[in-house]
């Protein structure tokens, strides 16, 4: 992951400069920055959007994808973004994304910030209401995931196009 990081920061000045093919200006930290989508000669896209724990650090990727649409898994497997999960009886539950927890002993936290899961649909950020992995998402949907431990917490903000 480490090496992910390194390689990112290094070439943020490259992707500053990148037109996206699929219409994507994602955020690493707080400055902006425009990339292309994985699967780019896809006819439809979809996005993860992470929030992490500092509202400054965002992470924005797009995945293009050629069916009627992407679960969930697949869009997490596809983006790129480093992930852990848990199963339980319920499904997958994801623990840490993009190193965030730096270490966790369980996926859910009895106190402190947990990962939250939203999708938006139509341009609206909705709290899951299944696991990521039952999510279905259609050309220009999102997972949007925020690292809180507020009990009312506020989506992530929408991808940009």
């Amino acid at each position: 992951m480490r090496q992910h990081l390194i390689w990112a920061s290094a070439t943020l000045a490259l992707l500053v400069s990148a037109v996206s093919a699929c219409g994507s200006s994602p955020s690493q930290n707080s400055s902006s920055s425009t990339t292309s989508c994985v699967n780019s000669s896809a006819p439809h896209r979809a996005y993860v959007v992470v929030e992490h724990g500092t509202a400054t650090h965002k992470v924005e990727k797009c995945v293009g994808f050629t069916g009627d649409t992407i679960d969930g898994q697949t869009l997490m497997d596809q983006s790129g973004i480093k992930y852990q999960t848990q199963t339980f009886s319920f499904g997958k539950a994801v623990c840490q994304i993009d190193s965030e927890p730096a270490q966790y002993s369980s996926c859910f936290a009895s106190s402190g910030p947990n990962w939250l899961l939203f999708v938006d649909t139509g341009g609206t950020w909705a709290e899951a209401q299944t696991g990521y992995a039952q999510v279905t998402l259609h050309d220009k949907d999102a997972l949007g995931w925020e690292y809180t431990a507020d009990q009312s917490p506020s989506p992530p903000p929408l991808p940009k196009e």
